[in-house]
């Protein structure tokens, strides 16, 4: 069976031609999948024996809510979809004056086990496939009533190590003929892979690049991301400096903040060091707590801020939304996980919260 969403509109015409079909059906099918049908029975334009053709060769992706959290705070809201195969991912629907943002996932579980992360705390267990990222953004629009205008690959997830499939992931929702979301209003944060960065660079795509980094030295940094081990943070920056000098284009350099692991003046010292030279700014985050994690948040984000100021960066502090639903990357996941096992071994389910909607 064919995963219709997953093709371009090219590789849909070629597919239809090949089927001894119109090529033009292609484009009336593409807008049809952006309506976020769920059925090709939907697809009224088209005649009745095309309908049948495409239901006994292809077949459409449609996520399920499995839990859905609406912060009373600030409107955020996070999904929990239920996929096909019964894995679950998260999407967060987040409201800005200057318009809604949905943060997608790109894996099942994560493999960079970095410490601070509730996405990563079960491993990876498969890559997204391009119409599952899609339809995260399709089907939060379609739930919420929202129309979405910015995209940042923050969920679960390294999107560079699912390359390929967030490259077609990008095409399709960048498409006029689809969801025409400008690249510029999409953002892709990785921890630093650095062989992919510099494929990225080759792409020329004008998104925003947001690397990780999260301490400026390779002791800590290894500590807390793995990933540092194998490639350390001398390494990245040269990545990054060939990135900006490549596509022009300026890094974002995500830094959550840690109490007693990244946040002092030395590593704000460190951290201005390390950029001196290197077009980009810093977005300091406050993390959040999560359970199984003994890492807390930093009591110094200001003073963190203050510091960096003082060299002469660029910094901004992220916006906490959603603390009250468990808003962090994987947080939701995690919990239906720990519910699920409890059920298997007959305990009880966990109560949610008042403003879950199952």
């Amino acid at each position: 069976m064919t995963d219709i969403k997953s093709m371009t509109l090219e590789e849909l015409t070629v597919w239809l031609k090949s089927q001894g079909e119109p090529g033009f059906r292609a484009k009336q099918i593409f807008h049809w999948i952006y309506r976020g049908v769920t059925s090709f029975d939907e697809m009224t334009d088209l005649s009745k024996s095309l309908r049948e053709k495409l239901k006994e060769s292809c077949f459409l992706t449609v996520p399920k809510v499995a839990r859905k959290q609406v912060s009373q705070l600030d409107g955020t809201i996070k999904y929990l979809w239920e996929l096909g195969d019964g894995n679950c991912i998260e999407t967060v629907l987040m409201r800005y004056k200057h318009g809604n943002t949905v943060c997608v996932s790109s894996q099942v579980g994560c493999r960079m086990g970095c410490a601070f992360c509730a996405s990563t705390l079960a491993g990876k267990v498969r890559n997204l496939t391009p119409a599952e990222m899609v339809d995260q953004v399709l089907f939060t629009q379609l739930d919420s009533g929202a129309p979405i205008s910015n995209i940042v690959l923050m969920g679960i997830g390294e999107p560079l190590d699912n390359f390929d499939t967030v490259m077609k992931f990008l095409t399709l929702v960048n498409h006029p003929e689809g969801l025409n979301i400008g690249m510029r209003h999409i953002s892709l944060s990785t921890c630093g892979l650095v062989k992919e960065i510099d494929k990225l660079a080759q792409r020329g795509l004008q998104l925003t690049l947001s690397v990780s980094l999260h301490a400026p030295d390779d002791e800590t940094r290894s500590k807390i991301m793995p990933v540092n081990r194998s490639v350390g943070v001398e390494q990245l920056m040269d990545t990054c400096r060939r990135y900006f000098e490549t596509t022009g284009r300026r890094i974002s350099y995500e830094y959550a903040m840690i109490d007693g692991v990244n946040d002092s003046d030395r590593q704000a010292d460190l951290l201005a060091g390390l950029l001196k030279g290197t077009p980009g700014h810093v977005n300091l985050i406050p993390l959040n707590d999560v359970e199984e994690s003994p890492l807390k948040p930093s009591r110094r984000v200001a003073a963190f801020q203050k510091r960096l100021e003082s060299h002469g960066v660029t910094v901004t502090v992220r916006r906490r939304l959603g603390s009250d639903i468990d808003a962090s990357c994987g947080q939701l996941r995690r919990k239906a996980m720990g519910e699920q096992a409890r059920e298997r071994k007959g305990g009880p389910r966990a109560a949610g919260r008042k403003e879950d909607v199952p």
